[in-house]
């Protein structure tokens, strides 16, 4: 019979600590419950040897049955399992992106109801980018411009548009990595021509009787991971920031304590961003907010939940209740009047959660519904209708008629939260770095350089139900920085972190190595910097690509001392995030392995043979000091590869090398 975890097994924060007691004595099972219950996980699955790909099976791999039906081996059935699943991970983030570049495209075209462009350096920098020249006004000067813009982002959403679709040749926006790393992808031949292609390429080639060899599998995996990371993701992220704004440094805070028991409180769910931004500007509306206190409330508290939490956070402060696995954690407080979810990483449970509750869940996109919460629809919805500020409000005023069904007997709001500081975007950390008229990433290169930050880590991913909740993360970070290794963040890893005021410039600094310490107080950054949702790994790709542009650090990602991390991940979005992390040349640590351990062949060639052909490999390491003693070691080797590591000789001059020295 299955163990249930006590809740210090499960959690390492108060918090949900607090919660995970409270769904107990309230009848609630909640994921971690679950996954107790369902016990230990299936061999077959966990070692990526089942197949189901034809209806002759599904087919298991033994020792006494070593083929399929069809004379698949576990090396082909576990490369098969894989890159479908970078398919499905691939597919999510970009279709995120696609949704974005037809909301850029409306915008421009005039037909976008209250969304208009927010940063307008952010859209000519990116037209730049992509080899899109500046549009000359008419002659007669009667173009405005505003005008001008609008025909800008324009073109820019067709070329966007038109990286979806690419039948022939390669992504436009490979382009914008290292000239080396382009040359390593064509010879390869994994430099992926559309992202729609890519993934209709991946799931063909994982049909029943198409390809058998593992590595060639491995090889597709890593090219249609490269049309997320940098196709689909690369494009949300310009197009977010373009739209919304591109985040600067902002106050908020983490953890179920941003609830409050006076105000209506709505919590907006997922990863799209788009509907939130219209929720943000709908609460903070005089006649919302006069609204709600007439409904007996002191107002209306939006925060976030995931990675639409983290868009959120980095533009407006809006707070973070929590990451993944606090969702349900949230509706257990018994003070969440309204849930809002949009796509990816909602779970099928909350309707059974808030059920128990007062608290109504709205499902608000058209492929991601759940049968017992209350879909919601708008005019022209399924057609590619936006939202309205007029429909952010009436999905407000939802919650508002919702706080008078509030039990006062079930309301528990945990007083645990901390402060934090958001929004590093790429685009603020030149500025930090070199100020406003000489943008640059120089004295980060000069500090790795000199040695006075060791290297860098990206420690990214989501949170899992079957680990010690957010200890691996928190750990992990708190090492690195206290080893002198600047540490990048998005999405979950990050509000764990945000959770645990390990974002909070002030107290990280205390924890970081005094040469850390001395660089990040000299030009004004944290040594955690939060960078995004897990969208936004891409701002992480393009600030290893500025480091090498810089120079002194090689010419190419592989060279750098850099590396990625995913301690606690669980998402098929997680698996193709970290194979176009090694597919442009960067290690990644693994806490938790692939479903490939079935197949030794296929193990072996992702943590060793993939780096003589991409010069980066995974590793497979469950325990958080083992995977301290990797990151350090695997930073220390790249630095001796560049030769940083030489230590000068002290000499003593006598009076003739002082009159030979040139001053």
């Amino acid at each position: 019979m299955a163990r249930e975890r006590e809740t210090r097994e499960k959690v390492i924060d108060e918090a949900s600590a607090a919660m995970l007691k409270k769904a107990a004595s309230d009848g609630v099972a909640d994921a971690f419950a679950r996954a107790d219950a369902q016990g230990k996980s299936c061999t077959f699955g966990t070692d990526g040897v089942c197949c189901r790909l034809c209806h002759m099976g599904p087919c298991r791999i033994t020792p006494k049955s070593p083929l399929g039906v069809c004379g698949a081996d576990a090396d082909t059935i576990a490369a098969r399992n894989l890159l479908r699943e970078v398919a499905a991970g691939a597919a999510a983030h970009s279709d995120h992106g696609r949704g974005l570049v037809l909301l850029l495209k409306a915008v421009a075209e005039g037909r976008s109801g209250d969304y208009q462009i927010k940063d307008e350096r952010r859209l000519r920098a990116a037209a730049e980018e992509w080899g899109i020249e500046e549009i000359a006004p008419a002659t007669n000067g009667e173009e405005s411009n505003d005008v001008l813009l609008h025909k800008l982002a324009a073109r820019l959403a067709e070329l966007f548009l038109s990286e979806f679709s690419l039948q022939e040749g390669k992504l436009k926006t490979l382009s914008l990595a290292p000239v080396p790393r382009q040359g390593v992808w064509d010879r390869l031949g994994i430099a992926p021509h559309g992202i729609d292609p890519s993934i209709v390429e991946a799931l063909h080639r994982t049909h029943m009787g198409v390809d058998h060899d593992y590595h060639n599998l491995v090889l597709g995996a890593l090219k249609t991971a490269l049309a997320d990371g940098w196709g689909g993701s690369m494009i949300a992220t310009t197009v977010s920031d373009i739209l919304f704004g591109t985040p600067e440094p902002v106050r908020g805070c983490a953890n179920l304590g941003v609830l409050e028991e006076r105000k209506v409180n709505v919590l907006v769910h997922g990863h799209e961003p788009a509907l939130t931004e219209i929720l943000v500007a709908a609460s903070r509306d005089p006649e919302i907010v006069a609204e709600a206190k007439a409904a007996g409330s002191d107002g209306v508290n939006l925060a976030g939940i995931c990675c639409t939490a983290n868009e959120v956070l980095m533009r407006h402060g809006v707070p973070v209740a929590g990451n993944f696995l606090q969702q349900e954690l949230a509706i257990v407080t018994g003070a969440v009047e309204l849930m809002i979810t949009d796509v990816q990483c909602c779970m099928a449970s909350l309707p059974s959660v808030a059920g128990c509750y007062h608290t109504k869940v709205l499902t608000t996109s058209p492929i991601a519904r759940n049968a017992n919460a209350e879909p919601l629809e708008w005019e022209g919805h399924r057609r590619g209708g936006h939202p309205t500020l007029s429909l952010g409000k009436e999905i407000l005023r939802k919650a508002i008629a919702n706080f008078a069904h509030r039990d006062p007997r079930k309301v528990r709001i945990p007083d645990v939260k901390h402060p934090l500081v958001a929004g590093f975007s790429n685009e603020t950390i030149f500025t930090m770095l070199g100020g406003t008229f000489r943008r640059s990433f120089r004295p980060l290169n000069d500090a790795v350089i000199t040695g006075r930050v060791r290297g860098i880590a990206g420690i990214v991913g989501c949170t899992n139900a079957r680990g010690r909740v957010d200890d691996y993360i928190v750990t992990l970070t708190r090492e690195l920085i206290r080893r002198n290794i600047l540490v990048l963040q998005t999405g979950c890893a990050a509000v764990a972190c945000g959770k645990h005021g390990l974002l909070t410039p002030e107290a990280a600094l205390e924890l970081a190595g005094p040469s850390l310490r001395e660089v990040c107080e000299a030009v004004g950054i944290p040594p955690v910097l939060h960078m995004g949702s897990c969208v936004d790994n891409s701002r992480i790709l393009m600030a290893a690509t500025y480091v090498v542009e810089e120079g002194g650090l090689g010419n190419d990602l592989s060279q750098l001392p850099a590396i990625g991390a995913a301690p606690e991940w669980m998402s098929e979005k997680a698996v193709a995030i970290a194979h176009y992390f090694v597919a442009s040349g960067i290690d990644v640590v693994l806490g938790r392995p692939f479903h490939t351990t079935g197949s030794e062949a296929v193990t072996d060639y992702l943590c060793g043979g993939l780096e003589q052909m991409v010069g980066a490999k995974f590793h497979y390491v469950p325990d958080v000091n083992e995977a301290v003693r990797v990151i350090v070691e695997h930073i220390e080797k790249k630095r001796d590869a560049l030769g940083i590591n030489r230590k000068t000789e002290r000499k003593l001059y006598d009076m003739k090398d002082r009159r030979e020295l040139d001053v």
